[in-house]
């Protein structure tokens, strides 16, 4: 009988999808009986303060069985996503430089509000030249 720790799945296919700092692995592995299954692996990339690199790692383990409903489900939601929200990404977080450009803009923001309020004045300042002199 073989030892649980002895067994090491073997990679069958692998796919790799890049996408920023993160990669998603997809890899059919085979079980003990002889059939695949599916890892998922999102591997993300981060740095320490001293310039060096680790990754974090989440993975998810597919089998025949579950396919079908979760291709399913999957398609469904990213079809509602697309759908609801279209397919360009609206969302500027993913930007390094996010929190100096939301800085920027609050700051352009308000000196438009400023400006805005000047003009205002201006405008309530309005002196008629009056006929009786």
């Amino acid at each position: 009988m073989e030892n649980q720790n002895d067994y090491n799945a073997e990679e069958i296919f692998s796919k790799a999808l890049r996408a920023g700092r993160r990669t998603y692995f997809f890899d059919v592995r085979e079980t003990k009986a002889g059939d695949y299954y599916l890892t998922i692996t999102e591997s993300k990339k981060f740095t320490n303060e001293d310039g060096t690199f680790f990754y974090k790692k989440h993975k998810i383990y597919l089998y025949k069985e579950d396919f079908s409903e979760f291709n399913s489900s999957l398609k469904e939601t990213c079809e509602f996503i697309i759908e609801n929200k279209g397919e360009e990404v609206i969302s500027e977080k993913h930007d390094k430089d996010f929190d100096k450009k939301k800085e920027q803009k609050n700051e352009s923001e308000s000196d438009d509000l400023k400006d805005e309020k000047e003009e205002e004045k201006d405008f309530a300042d309005v002196d008629f030249e009056s006929d009786d002199e």
